[in-house]
């Protein structure tokens, strides 16, 4: 059939109806009913919506569904009608389970999150802890431990049941949380009790998890920090201290020196004559003498930063976060938190000498002096640093999680459930041989290769200004800033173009159009911890570029002589229709008059 037949068909007439009901005879469709709508938003409601939040695809589902059922589609307004009914039922199955799982107790303190604000704080102030839970931490250090400790306890005494969301997808769970999270108090106490509580509990389990998330990021950051100033003050101290040596740049010169000139040589024949053998020694001694002073004035510092500071915040830590492992390897690491945890309370130097202390795989081989007096007994500052330090490399490598996590929780809660039935299927589906022998041969071949490469690149000068230099001491793979790039000769044209039409459009007065029209800013959430106030009337106030107009209310002046709020809609459209350029009429290149 032509295409322009289409045009001259009557789409709206008798004729279209008879042909519809032919097509559908044909291919064993029928019409839809009230009675299959209902049974498709049921449908939607209890097996679709409690995984799939995005409406496009609950759409397509919807789709399927009908095809499945040889039922013909209903129209776009009836569609958007079901689709509105299965999430609201969906919402409302799920809101109503989860306030009955909640215990009285539970229930009354998540109540008690919305009343228990400061009465100085207004309605839309925020409830003292409300906004605090919502709050990130600041800077790491250990008021900031503290007080994220403090904050955990607090989500913990609410007293939320373990399988509270145990049949709920992490992103259904996410998507109420960050709805809890762009709510005021005031709305929570508008909302219907089941949806009230749902949001608030939400919201404390899943910052709950970031809560212990965020502390563990705190010990791990803490940890290399203490190690990382206390080498740099020592390093800073020695840099400015003389060397017993005197000349070693001029013995360096000859060494080289006489190196380049007998390259074939032995070393004895060779060096020596240069520079004895008796000096070289003295060399060799005073750099491992060097390091030996450098590692105890390490350790000394270490610890002085430690105990004098950061130790009082690990009891607490120890108490707030339950270590767990799943690798009998590291049980000395685990032993050793035990031991720490059972003597957070005590005044005492050493740990007892019937004590059973691990030392392998928990203090390194140059620490057992400062650990272990001549006595053999354990001292408990610079024993408490190297557990941290053991437990801080443990956690990295995920060898060791922590109970109550997200991101640092038990890895074998990432595998499939059914890993260990289908491991062939599994290991087939991630390219992964089955063997370990072969995963790391082929590991080390492809590193070799990868490095033969750079070896080479670096020999022929093709790395692109990637070069190998030293950093303190250490060798250092250098990587060139990438220069601007040329701008795409397709994005030039298009500003040309837009200049050539409309001039220049200020972006800001764009966005504010698109707002205008969408309502795009009513859906964006502020940044937790942030003061709480609408994001589009800030938009609004920045924007319009108001002077005492800062949120959703007037400032005292304009409030005086009557000027509307930031947030007034016809407010709004007036200014937009000052500044919306005009599309018609007009030269090319004056703003808001085309070509």
């Amino acid at each position: 059939m032509a295409a322009g037949e289409f045009a001259s068909y009557d789409w709206a007439g008798r004729t279209v109806k008879n042909h519809r009901a032919q097509i559908r005879a044909g291919l064993g469709f029928r019409e839809p009913t009230a009675g299959d709508e209902d049974k498709l938003a049921d449908w939607l409601a209890a097996e679709v919506c409690p995984t799939e939040l995005n409406r496009d695809r609950l759409r397509l589902a919807l789709l399927a569904r009908c095809r499945q059922e040889r039922v013909e589609p209903p129209g776009p307004s009836r569609i958007e009608r079901i689709l509105g009914a299965a999430e609201a039922m969906s919402e409302r199955r799920f809101t109503t389970r989860t306030a009955a799982r909640l215990t009285p107790d539970a229930a009354t303190r998540l109540r008690e999150l919305i009343t228990a604000g400061d009465p100085d704080e207004g309605a839309d102030g925020g409830s003292g802890f409300l906004q605090e839970l919502k709050a990130d931490p600041g800077q790491p250090g250990l008021e900031t431990l503290l007080g994220e400790i403090t904050k955990l306890e607090r989500v913990r005494a609410i007293g939320l049941p373990p399988g509270l969301f145990v049949d709920a997808p992490e992103k259904l769970v996410a998507a109420w949380r960050s709805r809890a999270t762009r709510m005021y108090p005031s709305d929570f106490a508008k909302a219907p009790a089941p949806v009230r509580l749902t949001l608030l509990a939400a919201l404390c389990q899943v910052r709950e998890a970031e809560l212990t998330d965020g502390l563990v990021e705190l010990l791990i950051e803490l940890v290399h920090r203490i190690s990382v100033r206390a080498e740099r003050k020592v390093e800073n101290e020695l840099s400015s201290e003389f060397r017993r040596v005197h000349g070693k740049q001029g013995i360096l010169f000859k060494l080289a020196k006489a190196a380049v000139d007998h390259p074939d040589e032995i070393v004895r024949a060779a060096l020596y004559p240069v520079v004895g053998e008796a000096t070289l020694r003295d060399l060799v001694a005073e750099a491992r003498a060097n390091e030996r002073a450098f590692s105890t004035r390490v350790r000394v510092q270490l610890r002085s930063s430690y105990s004098h500071h950061y130790r009082r915040g690990l009891p607490k830590l120890l108490k707030a976060l339950a270590f767990r492992s799943n690798n009998t390897a590291h049980k000395p690491v685990m032993d050793a938190l035990e031991l720490l945890e059972r003597y957070s309370d005590s005044a005492e130097k050493f740990y007892a000498a019937a004590e059973r202390v691990p030392l392998d795989h928990v203090v390194p081989d140059d620490w057992r002096p400062a650990v272990v007096d001549e006595r053999g007994r354990v001292e408990r500052i610079p024993y408490e640093l190297c557990v941290l330090v053991a437990l801080r490399a443990a956690i990295r490598r995920r060898e060791i999680w922590v109970e109550g996590a997200s991101q640092w929780r038990n890895p074998d809660d990432d595998l499939p459930a059914d890993f260990d039935g289908s491991r062939d299927v599994n290991y087939q589906a991630l390219g992964k041989p089955r063997d370990p022998g072969v995963f790391i041969a082929d590991l080390r071949q492809r590193h070799a290769a990868a490095l033969g490469r750079l070896n080479d690149a670096l020999a022929g000068g093709t790395t692109g200004g990637v070069t190998i230099t030293t950093r303190r001491g250490e060798p250092w793979i250098s990587v060139p800033h990438v220069p601007r790039q040329p701008e795409p000769a397709n994005l030039k044209a298009l500003k040309e173009e837009i200049a050539r039409r409309w001039g220049v459009i200020d972006l800001l007065n764009l966005v504010k159009d698109a707002d205008h029209v969408t309502g795009f800013c009513l859906t964006v959430a502020r940044v937790p911890g942030s003061e709480p106030q609408d994001t589009r009337c800030r938009f609004d106030a920045r924007s319009h570029g108001r002077p005492g107009c800062w949120g959703g209310r007037p400032g005292p002046r304009r409030r005086q002589h009557g000027y509307p709020s930031a947030c007034d809609p016809e407010m709004g459209n007036q200014l937009l229709r000052k500044r919306r350029p005009r599309m018609g009429g007009g030269q090319a290149g004056v703003p808001g008059h085309p070509a």
